[in-house]
């Protein structure tokens, strides 16, 4: 395997050392190969919200393997997941499920520029929608973690087409708009950035992204993969109330399961194929054993109180990190939203890749091996988010509270 991964932050390039070799996931802890034990903030990059191998997800799972592992053809099972979906994120009136969070931005983007007959995107720099030629034009965190140029391979007739702005500017997405007059099909982003560390939104970013869109007639896409049923049942628009034309979304809606999805407004997915012109397709799309983990998910982040407890579970977590940042005389700057939070060592406000590129990466690569070393796992790189979930339990943010000061006393 490259590298000796399937995926390339896995293999710890730049927070140094082994990469951890994991054995088995339960609640909010992994287990290595040599049985020890690590409170876990990556939660497989986002779908275990509800916890790894939650019991409820784990039976459901187990009755559907019964009934076979793939049908490729339709089940009862696509059709309760996309109602559930539709009615719980604002912008989606259609749904088209695929196999991961690339597949959904790849068939997004085809659909973006079917619908509105122009070629042209906006993209956000550090904004990552998966390995797609189109989008890997300052990409955000694999390639940021790497230290790589955008990807060999990409041809430049394909990125002509791709336009760049810095997140939380306004104006220099006004600007690309009068430069390029009917030609944008729609903007894409994440509407609150996980992959360039984390990054929120400032007060009229997202509604002014709206209005500029509507007004050149383009389409504004939220790229929820990994906001989608975490910062709210709803996503980003829900908690924001701001609504794109269509959104892509993955991680928890498979509930740990290999799945993505699109949709948005009934008349743009109706250029889908078969329904309409624009051709996408895929065996595995809809798997029976994705939709069951997906279903099971959704149905345990409904209950009461759920998006309350992550939240206060969240603010405690960043809190108490930069307090001992704070203590030690060590710079940082970090925020949280709901289930999502992240921080960056440097002073802030981070409103941006550029200013994210000012955290001390080596650093973070030493707080990294020290919170390993004392049974904490965070992403292995200084430009991700990190996931809370609803198993992370007092204890676990006091253990993980303490490893922080006793990292940042001994860095400091």
């Amino acid at each position: 395997m490259p590298g000796g991964v399937s995926s390339p932050v896995r293999a710890f390039k730049s927070v140094g050392g082994e990469p951890i070799v994991f054995d088995r996931v339960k609640g909010p802890y992994a287990w290595d190969v040599d049985g020890n034990r690590f409170i876990d903030y990556v939660g497989t990059w986002g779908p275990a919200i509800c916890g790894h191998a939650h019991p409820e997800v784990i039976t459901a799972l187990n009755e559907a393997l019964e009934k076979g592992t793939s049908f490729g053809a339709p089940c009862q099972l696509e059709n309760k997941l996309a109602e559930m979906v539709i009615e719980a994120v604002p912008s989606v009136e259609m749904v088209r499920f695929v196999n991961s969070g690339t597949e959904a931005c790849m068939a997004v983007l085809r659909l973006m520029r079917a619908f509105t007959g122009r070629d042209k995107v906006i993209k956000f720099e550090g904004c990552y929608h998966g390995h797609a030629d189109m989008f890997l034009v300052k990409a955000g965190s694999g390639v940021a973690t790497l230290g790589l140029p955008d990807s060999p391979g990409v041809p430049r007739s394909t990125t002509a087409n791709t336009l760049t702005a810095p997140y939380n500017d306004l104006e220099a997405v006004k600007e690309l708009f009068a430069e390029n007059p009917d030609a944008i099909s729609g903007v894409i982003l994440e509407p609150v950035v996980g992959n360039a560390g984390f990054i929120t939104p400032e007060p009229g970013f997202l509604e002014g992204l709206r209005e500029l869109t509507s007004e050149n007639g383009a389409l504004l896409v939220f790229d929820e993969v990994m906001t989608g049923f975490r910062i709210s049942y709803g996503g980003a628009q829900s908690r924001f109330g701001v609504t794109p034309d269509l959104t892509t979304m993955g991680k928890v809606i498979g509930g740990g399961l290999p799945v993505g999805a699109y949709g948005g407004r009934a008349e743009i997915m109706a250029m889908v194929a078969p329904a309409g012109p624009m051709y996408q397709a895929g065996t595995l799309s809809g798997n029976p054993l994705a939709m069951t983990a997906g279903i099971k998910t959704l149905e345990l982040l409904k209950q009461e109180g759920t998006y309350e407890r992550l939240e206060a579970t969240t603010q405690r977590l960043i809190s108490g990190i930069i307090t001992s940042a704070n203590e030690s005389g060590i710079p940082i700057s970090g925020s949280s939203i709901s289930a999502m939070f992240g921080f960056y060592l440097c002073d802030g406000p981070v409103r941006n890749f550029e200013e994210a590129k000012a955290t001390d990466t080596e650093l973070f690569s030493k707080l990294h091996r020290s919170m390993l070393e004392k049974g904490i796992y965070l992403a292995p790189s200084a430009f991700e988010a990190g996931f809370t979930s609803l198993a992370h339990s007092d204890d676990d943010i006091d253990a993980t509270l303490k490893a922080f000061r006793d990292s940042f006393a001994e860095l400091s």
